[in-house]
């Protein structure tokens, strides 16, 4: 199975929820499953498991997920797949849920057992025949390339006062910030929280300086660990990130100075830390989720080294995974974003002209985030990589990132 959440945001750029998506077979590798055999285990659902095993904490920090179910698995006993609280979980159905009794009683009775509900993929035509479950709807998903909101806040407001729209396919902040001026839609989804302003042209703060020349201090092959627990001394908020992980690591131990804590974690562990602390102090002025992004995507480049026949360039994979959207956190073109940090040439290659031997593993995760899985399931077929190892190398990036907030 492969399984990615893509955050749903609110117009203050909070993340208020998140889409499970899921792909059961790779329908390139095993053909079968796109005929008949695609029935088989419709009754189980795939984002329930996923909730099941992580919980909702780990995966969304308590916010609601949005789960895809069809016009089969609505009828399973959701209850018995997943213990998390009813009132987290949005079933999200489209139209091959269709408005007739058996349907309409259905959602009616999930609707008293406090779940919510969603549709998503209702072509405009199919509003009216459709009010029976659009009256049951918590949210409806909506393209907003393909709809004019002006239109949809009156027929929304005026029939279902109640609903809530969600813009989705939000590729740039320009759209987005329309939209948002333009009033009408609660949430927005989309890779536009991710992709910088091709204007700006802003001088880098003074206090991400300092995390930049700690970055460039670490990632030299040989640092000098003095050096840089001079450097984290400036800064209050590292200091005590980094006495919380020393005390984490080292229970009663009597901290007398930042370079005692410094050498307490040794070289390795305080290059790491510092990557993935220093990343979350960079981005403490833009949205929560690019934090979130940048650091799973560090992992998970990292667990699928193996995968590719690359794990001797896991630590450059981590490194190209953190510093894939540094280009979101200092608001600069990538090129010049990169000129700021120390970097190998791998790294740059893969992050600014899409190519070398990190690439293709930064290519599968963009696709991988996006839930694009006809071209994950075709890169995995050309490269021999086995699903379940990269289901499995997803699943360890988010137990990672869910301890490592843990520690801080």
């Amino acid at each position: 199975m492969l399984a990615t959440l893509i955050p749903l945001f609110d117009d203050n750029l909070n993340v208020s929820g998140y889409s499970i998506f899921t792909q059961k077979r790779n329908l390139l590798s095993e053909p079968s499953f796109a005929g008949t055999a695609r029935y088989d285990g419709m009754t189980d659902i795939a984002g329930l498991d996923l909730i099941e095993s992580m919980g909702v904490k780990t995966l969304s920090d308590d916010r609601e997920v949005f789960v895809e179910v069809n016009n089969v698995s609505i009828f399973s006993d959701i209850s018995s797949q997943c213990s998390a609280p009813h009132e987290k979980i949005v079933l999200l159905i489209d139209q091959s849920v269709v408005p007739d009794d058996n349907y309409i009683n259905r959602l009616k009775e999930l609707k008293s057992q406090n779940y919510k509900l969603a549709i998503r993929k209702l072509p405009i035509e199919k509003f009216e025949s459709y009010r029976p479950i659009l009256s049951l709807m918590n949210y409806i998903l909506l393209n907003h390339k393909k709809i004019n909101i002006k239109n949809a806040k009156i027929y929304f407001g005026k029939i279902f006062p109640e609903l809530k729209l969600v813009a989705v396919n939000v590729d740039t902040q320009e759209d987005f910030d329309k939209l948002k001026a333009d009033g009408g839609y609660s949430f927005y989804e989309g890779t536009f929280f991710r992709t910088p302003l091709s204007e700006t042209q802003n001088a880098v703060a003074p206090l991400k300086i300092n995390y930049i020349e700690l970055l460039n201090i670490i990632n030299d092959a040989d640092f000098d660990l003095t050096k840089a627990a001079d450097v984290i001394g400036r800064d209050t908020a590292l200091v005590i990130s980094l006495l919380k992980m020393v005390n984490h690591m080292a229970v009663n131990s009597e901290i007398t100075s930042v370079r005692h804590a410094a050498a307490m974690l040794g070289q390795k562990e305080l290059k790491r830390w510092i990557n993935t602390a220093v990343t979350k102090e960079l981005c403490a002025d833009r949205p929560s989720e690019i934090m979130r992004v940048s650091l799973l995507r560090a992992k998970f480049a990292e667990n699928l080294a193996p995968s590719f026949e690359i794990a001797g360039l896991s630590s450059e994979l981590f490194l190209m995974g953190l510093f894939s959207v540094l280009d979101v956190i200092l608001e600069k073109p990538m090129e010049e974003a990169l000129k700021m940090v120390k970097v190998s040439k791998n790294i740059s290659n893969a992050l600014i002209n899409h190519e070398g031997p990190l690439y293709p593993v930064l290519n599968f995760i963009m696709e991988y985030e996006n839930a694009s899985w006809q071209e994950v399931s075709r890169l995995m077929l050309l490269d021999n990589i086995d699903m379940k190892k990269v289901y499995e190398a997803y699943i360890s990036s988010l137990t990672w990132y869910r301890d490592l907030l843990d520690m801080k």
